[in-house]
C-alpha cells in the first residue's frame, strides 16, 4: 500500500492539525517524522480545542494506530503533561500510540543551552521557541544524542549524566546569566521517564514495512512549514529538521517510491512566528486585521504571528521542492471584508524582475510584485459547498490553482472539523 504525506507549505502554523483530524479516517496509520514539542497541531471538534504538540493529530480517531517517528525530538515532561491532558477523553493511548526506539531525548539541559545559546545572540537572535530542538538535533547529528531505545539500556542514567555534565559545561561557556536548578529539573525529567516507559517502542521502520506489506494505509504528518527546512527555508531562520516532503522518507524509514499523494497545506495569506525575512508582510492595517480576526498566536508559544499577503513566489517553490499533488488552502474566511486582496506574483530582484525563490530574500534584497483581487464580505464560516461560496473567492481560489498548477481539492472556511469544503 503506498504512503501518503501531509505538510505545510509556509512558515509553519497552516492548519496542519485539522487537515490530518478530517482525514484520519481514511487511514489505519498516522506517523509523525519530524520535529519536536516547538510545534502545536490544533484541532477543533464538538466545541473542544485540542493542541498536540508531539502526539499524531490521528489520536482522536478509535481505528487508527499513532506514530511517533525517529525524526521526531521527543520531550518527557512535555509529552506526560500531554498525555495528561488527553487522559479525561478514555483514549487507549497504550494501544494506539507508539514510539520509535530511534527517536532523540530532549534532555533538561538542551533547554538550557536553548535559553543560553539565543540570549548570547542579543539583537541576532534567531527567534528560538526555547524547547531545546535545536541543541537536541546538534547532539544527534554530533553522535551524542540520547535515544529512547537507551531508556531501555541498564546504565541510561550514566549515560545521562556523562551528557548532562557536557552541557553544564557548555551553558558557563556562553557566559550569560541563566538561572535554574537542575536537580529539581531532573526529579521532574525521569519522573517523566517512568510514565514513558509504559508506552510501547518499536522499530518503527520494520514497522512500517511490515505494516505496508500488509495492506495498510499510512499517512505521514509534517510539523513546522517548508520554509522552516534546515536545508531548504530560509536559513539561519530555520527550524532544526527536514520538514519537507524528504524528511519523511529519513524520519520514518520510508522508501521514497513507497509515496503517492503528497498534500501540501497553506493558509489563504502568510504568516510568519519570530524572525527572519518576509517579503509580503503587511505592517499597516490589513496585517493588524489578518491577525486578530485569525487569531493569529502560536498554539504552543503564544506569540503573536506577523501576517501578510499570499506570497505566491514562496508557496510555488515549496510546491515543487516537495512534489506536492494536492492543496488545501487554510483560513479563506479570515479575509472576508477585505476591499481588495494582494498577492505576490513576482519580486523584484537585484533590478530584475523573477518569479522564483532566490538565495536571499532579505528585504534590502527583494521587493514583492503585487496583483490585486476584489475582495468579499460574506460570511463563509457555515457555508457546507464550494458552490455557496462568493465568485470572488472563486476566483481567487482558481487564479492560485492555475498558477502553482496543481489542484485545491479541500477548502477551509473555520476552525471546526466539519467547516471543510471538498472539491
Amino acid at each position: 500500500m503506498a504512503v501518503d504525506l501531509l505538510l505545510g507549505l509556509q512558515w509553519g502554523d497552516e492548519g496542519k492539525g485539522k487537515i490530518v483530524d478530517v482525514l484520519t479516517s481514511k487511514y489505519d496509520i498516522i506517523a509523525r517524522f519530524q520535529g519536536g514539542p516547538n510545534a502545536g497541531h490544533t484541532l477543533e471538534f464538538d466545541g473542544i480545542k485540542h493542541v498536540l504538540r508531539t502526539i499524531p493529530s490521528g489520536i482522536f480517531h478509535k481505528n487508527s494506530i499513532n506514530i511517533i517517528g525517529n525524526g521526531v525530538v521527543i520531550d518527557p515532561v512535555v509529552f506526560k503533561s500531554e498525555l495528561d491532558g488527553l487522559a479525561k477523553f478514555n483514549l487507549d493511548i497504550k494501544n494506539k500510540l507508539i514510539i520509535s526506539r530511534k527517536a532523540h531525548l530532549i534532555l533538561p539541559t538542551h533547554r538550557l543551552l536553548d535559553a543560553a545559546s539565543e540570549a548570547s545572540k542579543g539583537k541576532a537572535k534567531i527567534g528560538s521557541t526555547l524547547k531545546g530542538i535545536g541543541p537536541t538535533y546538534m547532539d544527534k547529528t554530533g553522535r551524542n544524542g540520547l535515544r529512547v531505545g537507551d531508556i531501555e539500556l541498564e546504565d541510561f542514567k550514566e549515560r545521562y549524566r556523562s551528557l548532562a555534565d557536557k552541557h553544564e559545561a557548555m551553558i558557563q561557556f556562553y557566559d550569560v546569566n541563566i538561572q535554574y536548578n537542575l536537580a529539581e529539573l531532573e526529579n521532574e525529567f525521569f519522573d517523566a521517564i517512568e510514565d514513558l516507559k509504559k508506552l510501547t517502542f518499536i522499530d518503527s521502520e520494520e514497522y512500517l514495512h511490515q505494516a505496508q506489506k500488509a495492506g495498510k494505509s499510512i499517512l505521514c504528518e509534517g510539523a513546522q512549514g517548508s520554509l522552516l527546512d534546515v536545508d531548504f527555508g530560509t536559513y539561519p531562520f530555520v527550524t532544526s529538521s527536514n520538514t519537507t516532503a524528504a524528511g519523511a522518507c529519513t524520519g520514518l524509514g520510508i522508501a521514497p517510491n513507497k509515496i503517492k499523494e503528497v498534500y501540501g497545506i497553506f493558509k489563504a495569506y502568510t504568516t510568519r512566528v519570530g524572525s527572519g525575512p518576509f517579503p509580503t508582510e503587511d505592517f499597516e492595517e490589513a496585517g493588524d486585521i489578518m491577525a486578530k480576526v485569525g487569531n493569529e498566536f502560536g498554539s504552543v508559544t503564544g506569540r503573536k504571528r506577523r501576517c501578510g499577503w499570499l506570497d505566491l513566489v514562496a508557496l510555488k517553490y515549496a510546491v515543487q521542492i516537495n512534489g506536492v499533488t494536492q492543496l488545501m488552502m487554510m483560513k479563506g474566511d479570515v479575509l472576508s471584508g477585505f476591499e481588495t486582496l494582494k498577492v505576490a506574483t513576482a519580486y523584484e530582484y537585484k533590478g530584475e524582475k523573477i518569479d522564483h525563490l532566490p538565495y536571499n530574500i532579505e528585504p534590502e534584497n527583494v521587493t514583492p510584485v503585487y496583483q490585486e483581487f476584489k475582495g468579499w464580505k460574506a460570511d463563509l464560516t457555515g457555508m457546507s459547498s464550494y458552490l455557496e461560496l462568493p465568485n470572488e473567492l472563486k476566483s481567487y481560489i482558481e487564479f492560485i490553482e492555475t498558477a502553482l498548477e496543481v489542484p485545491i481539492k479541500i477548502v477551509s472556511v473555520g476552525p471546526d472539523r466539519t467547516q471543510t469544503i471538498l472539491r
